[in-house]
């Protein structure tokens, strides 16, 4: 019986050893295979750029191919929750995600419980831009216009839930003010609204802003950001202008819940290590975007922070 017992409990020691020997190995080579990151937003869009960043970079690191597919609205980020855990299928969403449930009834995921985090990407300004022969000229007066005719200006989005989406409700309650919002397909379809003057208002990226404004195509208002920008040096934050506003548009990386922790990790490194590449940090500032880095456990944390902070602010304006 005793050796018997002995055998048992080395097998089965060697076996534990085994797995516990072998999941860093996998974890290390991975990806085996294709990886396809969805972008839940439709071509052009600042997500969209990101992730193309994000794909072309760790395509040349992994030896494998990394693919974007653009899979615009729930129906995207729901595929990737259903998804198998096994790392080969990513997305890359703005913070937009985080009220993902909130906008949409009966959404077909969870935005907390149905995704593990694994970093931030990076960060893009926003600023909010007008037709040019909108009446208003100022901050003040957009605020003004709103208020005396409530319900009549609109802001556009590529979508509920999209961080521009958020930066204009957040607006909207700051102000105190109300304008409609109305959803587009894309970031370039809600700029070319504004463009043609069927909605009066958008948050845009610095990119789109700068260009479309020395175009003469619309008006750059204030910069959602704590400091003014230095590729738009004349145009002043919302605080200057009167009105306390600072919006972090966020676009981060997430997979569905149950891939190992090991593959999350490793994903995060490498981005961690792309990141401090002078070269990627060009790629960045060509795209006027701001790089970051996270650990998996604390994207975890920002977002579901978010989710429940937002969550509130939605239901207190009654969105």
């Amino acid at each position: 019986m005793k050796r018997i017992l002995s055998f048992v409990f080395g097998a089965a020691a060697m076996t534990a050893a085994c797995v516990v020997s072998t999941a860093p190995v996998s974890a290390q080579a991975y990806p085996t295979q294709r990886v396809t990151i969805v972008v839940p937003f439709g071509a052009g869009s600042v997500t969209d750029i990101l992730a193309r960043i994000f794909a072309d970079e760790m395509g040349k690191k992994w030896g494998q191919q990394a693919v974007v597919e653009n899979r615009p609205g729930l129906a995207g980020s729901a595929a990737v929750a259903k998804s198998t855990p096994d790392g080969t299928t990513l997305m890359v969403t703005s913070n937009g995600h985080t009220v993902a449930g909130l906008v949409t009834k009966d959404a077909p995921f969870d935005p907390v419980k149905d995704f593990a985090g694994i970093t931030r990407l990076g960060s893009a300004p926003l600023f909010l831009i007008t037709p040019p022969d909108l009446a208003a000229k100022t901050l003040k007066e957009v605020i003004d216009l709103a208020k005396k005719e409530p319900g009549k200006l609109n802001f556009s989005s590529p979508g509920l839930a999209s961080t521009t989406f958020i930066a204009g409700a957040l607006f909207r309650k700051q102000a105190g003010i109300n304008i409609v919002h109305v959803p587009f397909r894309s970031a370039p379809d809600a700029v070319t609204a504004v463009i043609r003057g069927d909605a009066q208002m958008y948050f845009a990226p610095v990119n789109l802003a700068r260009d479309q404004s020395a175009a003469g195509k619309v008006r750059a208002i204030a910069a959602a950001t704590a400091q003014r920008i230095p590729e738009m040096p004349d145009v002043p934050t919302f605080t200057e202008a009167g009105l306390p506003f600072v919006y972090d548009s966020w676009f981060g990386l997430m997979a569905p819940r149950g891939v190992p922790k090991p593959i999350l990790e490793k994903i995060s490194k490498d981005w961690a290590d792309a990141m401090k590449t002078p070269e990627m940090q060009a790629k960045l500032k060509s795209q006027f975007l701001i790089g970051v880095t996270d650990t998996p456990d604390a994207m975890d944390r920002i977002v579901a922070a978010e989710t429940a902070t937002l969550s509130a602010v939605f239901k207190e304006s009654g969105i």
